[in-house]
């Protein structure tokens, strides 16, 4: 990533220009400039490399965009420029958001290929802000790379691993609950969806700040690999559930900027890291399980069992009185068709927080769209042999019934975010590489950053 900017003041002139505005400012330049761009058709192909006549030298980029403010306007150009350093001009105001999205576009995953050679890289003069281009960056890098792993290597100890070392770099404390040590500190429901994998189930916890600052809590679905258990999915429904621990990565990523960025709180992470296996001892349909909190959940289906790993963690969360819990998780199909893949739905307890970070959201370009937690819907988690039912008995509003589940963890005096991501881009778009993908950790970021100064 770092390899994308450079602290530098020199590089190739770079330059976008709006496509409404284009006729106009081709009148005002050079006749050489204006032959050149219409010999390369600028107007059709949106990019001009033009060369010094005298050396042959590569002397300046124009780049052709529908908006200055478009925050993927450089997406593509990592791949797309010809080796060299590169200065935008003319863009101070919008020159962090257009230079993260030109690092987002340069990402690759390549743990296991050959890495291409990286050519392009943008010149950033401002120390600072090369500085908080390399924090942001990293922390996307971080999501997408875990979200890309597969599940053979990305497993709760390859979590625990992650975490572990992000507590030692950011001096930090990590701790972690392994196997029948979470039925021993009463962790149940974690404990039943992870027993049937060899690979233990775990409760990672960390801590960072100081301890008189104010304290957000930060809770991710760790589903290492998601088979549905007994409810076993179909094969095209198991084919990328590497990612069903993306909520995971969401917070570990978060965490990582907030403690890259020093922000002035006290963090506490909690992963509960499962993986969601078949064999002789698997959780069953039918199932009732008295969970962290006392609640009675008769499980309806195996396959709804990342709202269970996540009650048990937002019962812990709640243990020492945060000022704001902020949970991710890739939850539910039903938030996919409501809102599609590239819009994070979220549900919320306080109305102030929702639109504080609606409003984070839009200032960085991170848009994030809030759901209604309907509480009419809560009586379809009924169950006739305990307190609840884990899902809802109709498919109708899944991703609300699910938030109503969970919402039934956390007590009503604290503040309570619930992202239902899909933390996965099943289309190649500006900046964004199909894959894993962070969505909404910028405007969670933005707004912490913003309340907590």
């Amino acid at each position: 990533m770092s390899a994308l900017i450079r602290h530098s003041s020199s590089g190739i002139p770079l330059s976008f220009i709006v496509k409404n505005g284009l006729a106009e400012w081709q009148e005002q330049q050079p006749i050489f400039l204006q032959n050149w761009l219409n010999s390369c058709d600028f107007e059709k192909q949106g990019l001009a490399l033009v060369v010094n006549p005298q050396s042959g030298a590569l002397s300046h980029v124009y780049c052709l965009v529908h908006s200055i403010d478009d925050f993927w306007l450089a997406g593509d150009l990592a791949n797309k420029l010809p080796a060299g350093t590169y200065q935008i001009q003319e863009c101070e105001q919008q020159l962090e958001q257009i230079a993260l999205g030109f690092m987002l576009g340069g990402y690759e995953f390549s743990e296991y290929k050959e890495k291409s050679a990286v050519k392009a890289q943008l010149a950033i003069a401002d120390e600072v802000l090369f500085e908080r281009l390399k924090q942001q960056a990293n922390a996307i890098y971080l999501v997408r790379d875990l979200v890309n792993t597969p599940a053979a290597d990305m497993m709760p100890q390859h979590l625990s691993q992650v975490m572990a070392d992000l507590a030692q770099t950011y001096e930090g404390e990590f701790s972690e609950w392994v196997g029948d040590e979470l039925l021993e500190q009463n962790y149940p429901t974690i404990h039943m969806v992870g027993r049937a994998s060899e690979n233990k189930p775990r409760l990672l916890d960390l801590h960072w700040g100081k301890k008189d600052a104010p304290l957000i809590t930060l809770v991710g679905k760790g589903v290492c690999f998601d088979s549905g258990g007994l409810d076993l999915k179909p094969s095209s429904g198991m084919r990328n559930m590497k990612k069903d621990m993306g909520g995971a990565a969401h917070v570990i990523g978060l965490a990582q900027l907030i403690m890259a960025a020093n922000l002035p709180v006290r963090l506490r992470v909690l992963v509960p890291a499962v993986e969601n296996a078949v064999s002789r001892n698997a959780f069953r349909p039918g199932d009732v399980i008295k969970t962290r909190k006392g609640i009675m959940v008769e499980i309806d289906n195996t396959d709804a069992e990342g709202r269970l790993v996540l009650c048990d963690a937002l019962t812990e969360a709640q243990n020492d009185d945060p000022e704001l819990i902020v949970d991710f998780a890739t939850l539910t199909g039903a938030c996919r068709v409501a809102l599609g893949t590239e819009l994070p739905g979220f549900f919320s307890t306080e109305r102030d927080v929702a639109n504080g970070i609606i409003d984070a959201g839009m200032h960085v370009s991170d848009p994030v769209w809030q759901l209604p937690l309907f509480e009419q819907y809560k009586s379809l988690l009924k169950s006739d042999v305990a307190d609840m039912a884990n899902c809802a008995s109709v498919p109708f509003g899944g991703a609300i019934t699910a938030a109503l589940y969970l919402k039934e963890f956390v007590e009503p005096k604290t503040p309570w975010v619930h992202f239902d991501v899909m933390a996965w881009n099943i289309r190649s778009l500006p900046g964004r590489p199909v894959g894993g993908e962070a969505l909404g950790i910028r405007a969670v970021f933005n707004y912490l950053q913003n309340r907590f100064k």
